[in-house]
């Protein structure tokens, strides 16, 4: 089934130095763009994350430190970057977890104040697992009949989550093939951040996520603990969420 868009969407998906939001670097990002009138349009750029990565890491998506030594950083690359994704939702494959927050993180230090606006994202991992709960080989496998040969390459996960969107909306008659519906299907909960250490509740008050203060009101545990904004800050959380709570503290000094 082809996708019923109202606006561009991108598939894409990254391949970092490691694991961490806040302490890795990209080293490869993919992109698939598909237009409403079916169009396509893709990018692939090998990324210097000006740090050494461990033999650990290089086995995982094959790209080595030589190989991204001559190539441009995230910062020269941003706007490229922004360029093609600023009009459209966002799709892929654990992307809500992980490459948007991620992605957030270098344009925010890139000088590059990212935000999601009026865009969706929809996770097809998380639509899988809440029907099949499997991998990415084994969600290509299951959907779409097919090897993925390739697999943690940056080019090869993109194509293979976009075919994967695709085949769900042909198997699941109850998915919508509305991104908007996709969006709020595939995601965990709402949240303020990308990350998702800050979240909406039932009646769209940002809370805590995590820590002792988890579920309480945001805005309320800063007045009466000013302390943790200052812990947060000096803490080794992302930036954006860093950027969302400073948001939420001035809101609240406003009001």
């Amino acid at each position: 089934m082809e996708l019923s868009l109202k606006r561009p969407i991108c598939f894409f998906d990254l391949e970092a130095t490691g694991t961490s939001v806040t302490q890795d670097r990209i080293v490869e990002i993919s992109i698939l763009k598909v237009f409403p009138n079916g169009n396509k349009e893709s990018k692939t750029w090998l990324v210097n994350p000006g740090m050494q990565m461990s033999d650990e890491v290089i086995a995982i998506h094959g790209i080595s430190n030589e190989k991204v030594a001559n190539e441009p950083g995230f910062k020269e690359l941003a706007h490229r970057v922004l360029d093609m994704i600023k009009d459209s939702d966002l799709a892929g494959y654990n992307s809500n977890r992980y490459d948007i927050p991620l992605l957030a993180e270098e344009f925010l230090r890139a000088g590059i104040d990212f935000e999601m606006g009026k865009r969706v994202a929809i996770d097809v991992q998380n639509i899988f697992h809440k029907m099949e709960q499997r991998t990415l080989s084994a969600a290509y496998k299951f959907y779409c009949e097919k090897e993925l040969i390739n697999a943690h390459s940056a080019e090869a996960d993109t194509m293979a989550t976009y075919e994967i969107l695709k085949s769900q909306l042909d198997r699941y008659e109850d998915l919508e093939n509305d991104m908007p519906s996709l969006a709020e299907f595939s995601n965990r909960f709402r949240a303020a951040d990308f990350a998702g250490f800050i979240i909406f509740n039932d009646d769209d008050v940002e809370c805590f996520s995590f820590g002792k203060y988890k579920n309480q009101a945001v805005a309320e545990v800063l007045q009466k603990d000013p302390g943790y904004y200052g812990w947060i800050q000096n803490a080794d959380f992302p930036l954006y969420t860093k950027k969302v709570l400073t948001a939420i503290k001035l809101k609240k000094r406003l009001q």
